[in-house]
């Protein structure tokens, strides 16, 4: 009698665990989808110094790690694309201005500007190309601008 009891004590305290395991679950609340921020950026491009800048002109504040930024010229990818943030990098002139630098605080606000400059190892800009160049998280696409170097 004594194996009979023992069993069904077992079995009544799983059964405890496994309800009250239950109700955890369900009263936990549900993760938030990642949201895309509302971001407004503005693109010049130089072809002379082979310069792309990005302007936070309003609306939410970016995390810089968290963005992926993906250049074209002329509608080809660059050989090498900006890992942002970033200080020395392949196919990029040391020390990004502004929030793509890495020693900048990561937050990019309204009225920042980030700057890159394309090394001579990288695609190249000449007078009258088309640069696009699209920002994104995980989330999403923040924005895709173009502008004429």
């Amino acid at each position: 009698m004594r194996a009979v009891s023992s069993v069904v004590g077992t079995v009544a305290l799983l059964g405890v665990v496994v309800v009250a395991g239950a109700a955890v679950f369900a009263a936990a609340p549900a993760a938030e989808p990642a949201t895309v921020p509302t971001t407004r950026l503005s693109l010049t491009a130089e072809a002379g110094p082979d310069r792309v800048a990005l302007t936070h002109e309003g609306g939410d504040t970016l995390t810089v790690a968290a963005l992926d930024v993906a250049v074209q010229v002329n509608g080809a990818p660059l050989t090498h694309q900006p890992p942002v943030p970033f200080f020395a990098a392949t196919g990029f002139e040391s020390g990004p201005t502004g929030p793509f630098n890495s020693a900048h605080s990561g937050r990019w606000r309204a009225g920042e500007t980030a700057t890159l400059r394309l090394a001579s190892t990288n695609t190249q800009l000449d007078p009258g190309d088309s640069v696009s160049v699209t920002v994104r998280t995980d989330a999403g696409v923040v924005t895709r601008l173009e502008t004429v170097a």
